[in-house]
């Protein structure tokens, strides 16, 4: 790759800055992104869990929390 941009040296804010142009790149683009079969076999699993009952949904805040709680 030619333009090699070294990731390493930008700031936080400038790395976002690139991501968010990167994906909106990607979302003009004509083509759609295909989902690997792996992924839709994944989120298959997790909606055969929550129909069983085998699975719950977990407000994001409260997981954010337990998580932080975990690391800390």
């Amino acid at each position: 790759m030619q333009n090699t941009i070294e990731i390493k040296h930008l700031s936080r804010e400038e790395k976002l800055m690139v991501m968010e142009a990167i994906w909106e790149d990607l979302l003009n683009e004509d083509e759609p992104v295909k989902s690997p079969d792996w992924h839709k076999k994944a989120l298959q699993k997790t909606e055969d869990g929550y129909c069983s009952g085998q699975e719950k949904i977990l407000d994001w805040q409260d997981v954010k929390k337990e998580l932080r709680k975990r690391f800390e």
